[in-house]
């Protein structure tokens, strides 16, 4: 039988290479198809004498990268179309939908041959769940194995028998904390845990696959044979309790009960290990279809890995735009972002040209990358070839005419707008006529930047985030007359340095900084308010942030709020800055010379090591002290929440950000606002415009007008409108085609 997306080869020993190699498809994904081209090659092996054993491998550089896009958003189509009109046979259908992968992989390792799975890349979720059914695996030794069960990250959780197999293999406390955390093991990692049975060199993988069976590999699973028992404790023996109490301790303080998927990994392995297989694969099967109904798996998903995926292939880009090969660019200011921007750039593989104002500062600015690829090669993560190539392709100089004949040429010098003027004519002078000119500012409108060139049409920002090669967000700032040559550049030139894009309309502080000074500045209100600095930081990181407001702002310097506020004051008059704010920021600059984690002291002190940062207690003799006893954690939770999602809607209804994926994606990836909900407007889309507006006008009436919530807002409340639904941009997307 011939299969579209799978070669079966049986060899002279009786053993069948089943080879998964999808056509049009950069990397191998589950589809309704493979699944069903898999159930047949399942029953066709099983049924043929001449078959004595199978190797399940891949016919691509990478083993399968878990499940397609199609087919999670053909489960939310069922909850989104069917759940009001008919929730029982919603449900109903989901969890039919949610088992089919379960009770493939059951019926693959009851199939009564042996099945070994040759792992020779990236294996992600679904596939690494396959391989676990499968009676043995063998992992190329190989950097580009990476075996891992990542779905937690995204909202939800390996329902495919993951939560059953892998605790069943390796001890109860590893399997946890492999799956509750959703990291990702190399092949020897995962061989000396028990997850992987052999190790190959890569070229030999198929072949001690074959070798494996030929020496005899057991058909029935252990948790098949009678009297098996898993690796780690008895559930309700003492090491059992005190594992379970632990764990569940451990996940609470990790993600203060935000993340619904994560118990339910807890749940799943609790009570599965204490049932048979099948039963245990039912429990599963439950706690999935329960877990897929819910808001944070919903809107996770959308933004984590619809969403993403969606951006990362150019869903912003302009049709008609031929794909532009980047070939040389050019970056101009050797500071610590420049020189980041360019360590990204060189890691790509594309030449950089590193400007600055003479040798020695460009020089110093390579040795930013010397310096990463030397940690990099340090911790194993490249090898001194591959670091030498990197930093061949990076040539630091103090003459422009070196990029003259550069593509794209970033500015990344001081945020002031007489220095940016300069370089841009210096660059211009020189610069190719089709070649393309971006700004790295953080502040700067870009509208007004452009006015220093003579082509502002092949002017654009391109707004990276500091650490630049940790970061994976960036910011693309169309000014007014920026073309669409322009953008596509910038996008074509993103993805090949494997960031996310957001694209946003130009305004002072673009979306992401708007955003996060929202969250500063409610901080600053707290404080102002006097509650305790130690209560405004956990409650934020209660609310889900990833760190909290005050320690953010030490990261991004004290002293340059104080810029910023300066600068508002300047341009848009006194009252665009609370006084307190100002009394504040400059009591902490200028009155304490606290500037932040730069100066070793801010919000926080810094000590040296091996001792802790830990808040500056002179910050609670600043303002009078509340009694934290009276004052409600859930109420500041809110307001975190709430003023940043609040920015987040007048961006998208001034028409700053126009694509409610990029709103979320940005403030997830820009910030780390609350993943759980999947970012700013679906925390909004989540509970509803109506119960958000109410949640507004009941704070505004206790804490301010800055709660007060827009007309937007107000009007979608009484339409019952979602962002997703007003601002749809796969509608967007249909019209413009």
């Amino acid at each position: 039988m011939a299969y579209n997306n799978f070669t079966v080869e049986t060899d002279a020993d009786g053993i069948a290479l089943v080879t998964w190699d999808m056509k049009d498809k950069s990397m191998n994904v589950f589809t309704q198809e493979v699944m069903d081209e898999l159930d047949a090659i399942i029953d066709a092996t099983a049924a043929d004498d001449a078959v004595k054993g199978v190797v399940f491998t891949s016919g691509k550089s990478s083993f399968s990268g878990g499940a397609d896009l199609t087919m999670l958003k053909g489960m939310f189509s069922v909850i989104e179309k069917e759940q009001a009109a008919d929730p029982e046979g919603a449900t109903k259908k989901l969890f039919d939908a949610a088992g089919r992968m379960t009770w493939l992989y059951r019926k693959l390792e009851t199939n009564g041959k042996p099945w070994v799975s040759a792992i020779n890349g990236t294996c992600m979720g679904g596939a690494t769940e396959l391989s676990l059914a499968c009676h043995a695996r063998v992992a190329a030794k190989s950097d580009k194995v990476k075996i891992g069960l990542p779905e937690v990250k995204v909202g939800i959780f390996p329902g495919a028998g993951g939560t059953q197999r892998v605790p069943r293999l390796i001890n109860t406390q590893e399997a946890l904390q492999f799956m509750t955390t959703g990291s990702s093991l190399s092949a020897s990692r995962a061989k000396a845990l028990g997850l992987v049975t052999e190790v190959a060199e890569p070229e030999n993988l198929v072949s001690a696959a074959k070798d494996l069976l030929k020496a005899g590999v057991d058909p029935v699973q252990p948790w098949d044979k009678k009297g098996f028992k898993a690796p780690g404790p008895a559930i309700w023996s003492p090491g059992g309790v005190q594992l379970f109490s632990a764990a569940n301790a451990i996940l609470r303080r990790e993600t203060y009960g935000n993340y619904p998927a994560a118990l339910a990994i807890v749940k799943c392995v609790y009570e599965g290990l204490q049932v048979p297989i099948d039963m245990a694969l039912k429990i599963e099967q439950r706690y999935f279809t329960h877990i897929l109904q819910t808001t944070e798996a919903f809107s996770m998903i959308r933004s984590l890995f619809i969403s993403m995926q969606e951006l990362n292939k150019g869903a912003r880009r302009p049709a008609g735009v031929e794909k532009s090969s980047i070939k040389k660019v050019g970056i101009v200011g050797a500071g610590f972002m420049g020189a980041s921007i360019g360590y990204v750039t060189a890691a790509a593989g594309i030449p950089v040209v590193l400007i600055d104002r003479d040798m020695e500062a460009a020089e110093k600015g390579k040795a930013t990358s010397e310096g990463l690829v030397a940690e990099g090669v340090k911790k194993g993560k490249v090898s001194k070839e591959q670091a030498e190539a990197l930093l061949s392709l990076i040539t630091p100089t103090a003459d422009y005419n070196d990029i003259a004949d550069c593509d794209l040429v970033i500015e990344a010098v001081f945020e002031d707008r007489g220095i940016k003027k300069t370089v841009t004519e210096q660059v211009e002078a020189v610069l190719k006529p089709d070649a393309i000119f971006a700004s790295n500012t953080s502040t700067l409108p870009i509208t007004g930047l452009a006015e220093n060139s003579k082509r502002p049409e092949q002017f654009i920002g391109i707004h990276f985030f500091s650490p630049v090669h940790k970061m994976m967000l960036t910011e693309v700032i169309m000014g007014e007359k920026t073309g669409d040559k322009a953008l596509a550049v910038a996008l074509d030139y993103i993805a090949a340095i494997k960031k996310t894009p957001i694209v946003v309309n130009d305004t002072r502080g673009f979306y992401v900084n708007r955003c996060v000074l929202r969250y500063m500045n409610e901080a600053y209100n707290m404080l102002v308010e006097g509650v305790p600095a130690a209560m405004i930081e956990n409650s934020a990181k209660m609310a889900g942030m990833p760190v909290g407001p005050l320690a953010l702002n030490d990261e991004t310097a004290v002293d340059l709020s104080y810029k910023i506020m300066k600068a508002m004051i300047a341009d848009l008059g006194e009252a665009s800055v609370p006084k307190a704010h100002m009394e504040l920021i400059t009591k902490m600059v200028e009155g304490e010379g606290r500037l932040g984690r730069k100066a070793g002291k801010g919000f926080y002190d810094y000590p040296a090591k091996p001792a802790k940062k830990h808040l500056w207690p002179g910050l609670k003799d600043l303002f009078p002290q509340q009694d934290a006893d009276t004052l409600d954690v859930e109420v500041l939770k809110k307001r975190f929440l709430t003023t940043i999602a609040l920015e987040a809607a007048r961006t998208m209804e001034e028409g700053i950000v126009t694509d409610p994926r990029e709103a979320d994606v940005g403030s997830i990836l820009g910030f780390g606002f609350a993943p759980y909900t999947g970012g700013a407007v679906s925390y909004i889309d989540g509970m509803g415009a109506k119960a958000f507006v109410a949640q507004c006008e009941e704070l505004a009436a206790k804490y301010g007008d800055h709660f007060k919530p827009t007309a937007l807002l107000k009007e979608m409340a009484t339409k019952g409108e979602t962002f997703y639904g007003r601002f749809d941009p796969y509608g967007q997307a249909k019209a413009a085609a």
